[in-house]
This record gives structure tokens, C-alpha cells and sequence, in this order.
């Protein structure tokens, strides 16, 4: 049996499709070449049938990311499978992923089959796939309550029919890896041709077990891990890439394995879905969390002084943290500009940047020194103002009196033309808020979440706000950053009404 491990990222998809971490087509193609740049060797690029969006996503990715498997997922289903492939068929290296529930309780209840049935669905839609490539998985979804003879049944199955991958997840995060490794175990020990495929495992974080898990079921057979950047995903979210990754890197002597990951990429990874979505790892996240290889306790930093291994295990720069913070201002050039930003992971093309070029000089001279922070802010703040924004901020003017009501008046521009309006409100971010959900006709965007916070210190410093909207029965996410608190705000409300005009439409995909 190989010693590789097979990485399977499926950040933009499961990861993708919880509250609050949706993307634009932009954002996941960048995010999917830093995929390619990570070494990932399967990217799950999305659900193609859940929307057209969704759709011209996965075909975009397979089109133009070669390297990395691109898959797309598909339910048990005839059109889900078809619509997978026209989607995933521009790859060089394309897979379709089908699933089917197999717990009494998903059987019974949600599907209302029996499991005689269910296997047939699974091995009919295994043959499907088949038809249009090779490379075929196939997931029992919530496995992990699933009786285990039952399972064998089922996999011994789709393998006969035609599957190369057989997933057994945990997805809704109920096991542990005493359990889930014997799971695994007994399959291989059952299965009379489960040498015929690789077995693979997608495990949920509800009990804060899904990495232990992963890695449980490796010692055990498994050789692909499914998992996500920062661990995102559905309720409590995946096995976390980074730590799946240096835990086999970090322990070879307990996990005799490899992966092809070049883990010098995972910070960068990590900072890019950040600024994508606008939500932050927690301090403490392993890893990759702003804490992770911070010492501030006396005895800490005098052991890591003169020796490094006393209290770290593994170093900065074997994640692509750098260990250091190289500090621009208005007297920096363009070389060291973009030096920088390639030390912090940033491949940009020539258009952009020069925009970021531009933005760093415009900024370098309303602050005396420009940190890393503010230099992903600028990346930032230009991704947001792409093209696939359809309202841009043009100007904004506010009036607060000690004793008049505050009022905003603010200009947009959309589709070559500028949108104007006035209006007052409680404060001043009620009035810009309100004008600005009257220009949008989204009057029934309510305001859910506003967190406002500086990108770094000193009354100098960039106001970074995010502000979550709930507008037609959804959510979304918006970001902003400005010198200026209200206008950071208000760029970050914009922000939001942006996502909910691409997301209108789109649906969510059930879970693997």
C-alpha cells in the first residue's frame, strides 16, 4: 500500500457553502491557483447543479487550473451527474463525485428507501459516472451511523460498478478514532475488492474530533483526507488542512506517511480565504492562528532564544510565515513593493498591481508607516472594487449636528451610470445605510452583524469593519477598510448588497 496521502481540498465546496464563506467566481479561481501553489491534489471545485453560479465556477476552475484533479459533486442522480460532467469535463484531470446517504436514519426518514434500494441508487449512479470518466467517487454519506456490514455491502458495490475513490464520512462529526479507525479497519478487512480503489474519508469537527479522526482512519488504510483551509465548513466546519498536513510533516514517526503539499504555501492559503470571506481564525488556531507561534510567557521566550525546539515543534517558515515584518512607507519603491508581496503570497498580474501600486502610494501618504496588515487590506480593497461588483462607491457626504437628526448623502455608481440620494437617520451609518438600500432596492436588507476593529496600531490606523446582512431569506458578508471608521463602514455595506446580488439564486447543496 502507498505511503502517499492523498489531499483532497474541498474548501470550495463544503467550505464554501456554510453561512457566511461565499465566494465570488473571482475569488474562487484566485483561490483555486493557491490551491495549485499549495500541491492539493484533488481541488472539489463545487456543486455545479446548485446554481448556474455555482455552475460557471467549476467550469472556470477546470478550464483553467491544470495540475490539481478538478471535482465536482453530484448527487445520486441522473442530471446531477450529467450536469457534473459538462462542468468538470474541460479538465485534464477531471472527477465527478457522487453520494447517496446510507444511516437508517437518512435511509428511513429523509430518503423513505430501503437499503436495498439505496444500493442500487449508489451502484446505477456509480455507472453514471462512469460513462463520461474514469476517475469516479462515490460517498456513503454519514457512514459513520451507518451499520458496518451494510457499509462493506455498499462499497464492495460501487467498486464492482466502477468507483476508483470510496469515501466513508463522518458527516455530521459523531465519532471518535478509536471508533472511526476500526471503521476503517473493518472495511478493509470485509471488502473483498477494496484493493481495487482508494478509500477516503471526509470527517465533521461537531465534537472538535474531525483531524483526529482523519488521521485515525489513515493509520488504518485510508489514503485520501478530505478536508478545508482553516477548517471551514458546515456547523462546526472539516478536518483542517494545515493541521492534517503538519501533523503527518511534524510526527513521520508516528504517521509513516507523506502528502505532496509544499507547506510553505499553507499560511499564504490560510490569509488568502481570510480576505476572501472577511472571517478571521481564531488567535489560537493551530497553525496558522496569530498566537501560533507567539511566546510571551518569561521561561518561554528564553528557551526559544537559545534554542528554537525547546517550545516549538515546528518552525514559522515551513508554514510560509516569515518571522518578520518588513515596514514600507512614501518612501518605498516598487521593488520593495513587490518583494513584499510575494513574500506574503501574493501572485499578482501586471493590472493589478499597478492598482495596488497605486492604492499602497495613496495610503503611504495619510500614514507614516504601512505594515503586512495593511498591504493584504490593499489586495484587498482592490479585489472588492473588480469588476464583478455592480455598485461602487463614488462619494459620500455626512452632517451630524449636536441638535439636528444626521444625514447622508451618497453617490454609487452602477453599469456607467451614478446613482444619487439623501436621506436622515438615527446616526450616521442609519442614514448612509438606509439612502444606500433605497438607491439598491434592497430595502429589506437588514443589518445582522457590524464589527469594526484596527488593521494595526496608532490613531493613524486603517479601520477595517465587517458588517453581515440578511436580505431575501440569506445572509452575506461584507468588508470594508478606510482611515475613516463611517467610510469603511459604508464600503463594507456596499460590499454586502454586491454579495447578495451574486448570490441571488443560488442554493445549497445537501452535505457529504
Amino acid at each position: 500500500m502507498s505511503d502517499k496521502i492523498i489531499i483532497f481540498d474541498t474548501t470550495l465546496r463544503d467550505g464554501e457553502q456554510s453561512p457566511g464563506f461565499s465566494m465570488n467566481l473571482q475569488e474562487k479561481l484566485e483561490f483555486a491557483f493557491q490551491l495549485k501553489r499549495l500541491g492539493v491534489d484533488v481541488i472539489e471545485a463545487g456543486f455545479p447543479i446548485s446554481s448556474p453560479g455555482d455552475f460557471e465556477s467549476v467550469k472556470a476552475i477546470a478550464q483553467q487550473v491544470d495540475g490539481p484533479q478538478i471535482c465536482g459533486l453530484a448527487r445520486a442522480m441522473d442530471k446531477d451527474i450529467d450536469r457534473c460532467w459538462e462542468a468538470v469535463q474541460h479538465s485534464k484531470n477531471p472527477r465527478i463525485h457522487t453520494f447517496i446517504a446510507t444511516s437508517p436514519i437518512h435511509v428511513e426518514k429523509k430518503l423513505k428507501k430501503t437499503q436495498q434500494e439505496v444500493r442500487e441508487i449508489a451502484v446505477n449512479a456509480v455507472k453514471r459516472a462512469k460513462q463520461y470518466t474514469d476517475n469516479v467517487e462515490f460517498s456513503t454519506e454519514d457512514a459513520a451511523r451507518t451499520g458496518r456490514d451494510y457499509i462493506c455491502e455498499v462499497v464492495e458495490a460501487v467498486i464492482d460498478a466502477g468507483a476508483t475513490t470510496v469515501n466513508i464520512p463522518d458527516t455530521v462529526g459523531y465519532s471518535n478514532p478509536w471508533e472511526y479507525g476500526a471503521l476503517i479497519e473493518y472495511i478493509f478487512e470485509k471488502v473483498p475488492n477494496v484493493g481495487q480503489a482508494i478509500i477516503s474519508v471526509h470527517c465533521h469537527n461537531d465534537l472538535g474530533l474531525a483531524v483526529a479522526n482523519s488521521l485515525a482512519a489513515a493509520r488504518m488504510g485510508a489514503r485520501q483526507i478530505e478536508c478545508t483551509i482553516n477548517g471551514i465548513g458546515e456547523r462546526a466546519g472539516n478536518a483542517s488542512l494545515e493541521e492534517v498536513v503538519m501533523n503527518i510533516k511534524t510526527r513521520r514517526n508516528f504517521f509513516p506517511f507523506h502528502t505532496d503539499v509544499n507547506t510553505e504555501q499553507i499560511y499564504p492559503a490560510s490569509r488568502l480565504l481570510t480576505r476572501f470571506t472577511g472571517i478571521s481564525v481564531q488567535p489560537n488556531k493551530a497553525i496558522v492562528g496569530a498566537n501560533a507561534f507567539a511566546h510571551e510567557a518569561g521561561i518561554h521566550q528564553d528557551g526559544v532564544l537559545k534554542e528554537r525546539t525547546t517550545y516549538e515543534i515546528m518552525s514559522p517558515q515551513s508554514v510560509g510565515r516569515s518571522g518578520n515584518s518588513m515596514v514600507l512607507g512614501k518612501h518605498s519603491g516598487r521593488h520593495a513593493f513587490v518583494s513584499r508581496m510575494k513574500e506574503l503570497g501574493f501572485a499578482l498580474d501586471d493590472a493589478a498591481l499597478e492598482k495596488a501600486f497605486a492604492a499602497f502610494k495613496n495610503l503611504a501618504d495619510l500614514k507614516k508607516i504601512i505594515f503586512d496588515e495593511d498591504l493584504l487590506v490593499i489586495v484587498d480593497e482592490q479585489s472588492r472594487a473588480s469588476d464583478y461588483a455592480r455598485y461602487n462607491l463614488e462619494d459620500i457626504f455626512i452632517r451630524i449636528g449636536q441638535d439636528k437628526k444626521p444625514s447622508a448623502s451618497i453617490r454609487l455608481r452602477v453599469d456607467g451610470d451614478i446613482l444619487e440620494g439623501s436621506g436622515t437617520g438615527d446616526g450616521a451609518l442609519d442614514a448612509a445605510f438606509s439612502v444606500i438600500k433605497n438607491l439598491t432596492n434592497m430595502e429589506d436588507a437588514v443589518l445582522v452583524d457590524y464589527h469594526v476593529g484596527a488593521v494595526t496600531r496608532g490613531t493613524d490606523a486603517l479601520a477595517s469593519v465587517n458588517i453581515t446582512i440578511s436580505a431575501g431569506g440569506r445572509e452575506a458578508i461584507g468588508r470594508g477598510a478606510d482611515t475613516d471608521v463611517i467610510r469603511a463602514s459604508i464600503k463594507a455595506f456596499i460590499n454586502a448588497i454586491n454579495h447578495c446580488c451574486f448570490e441571488n439564486g443560488q442554493v445549497k447543496p445537501t452535505e457529504v
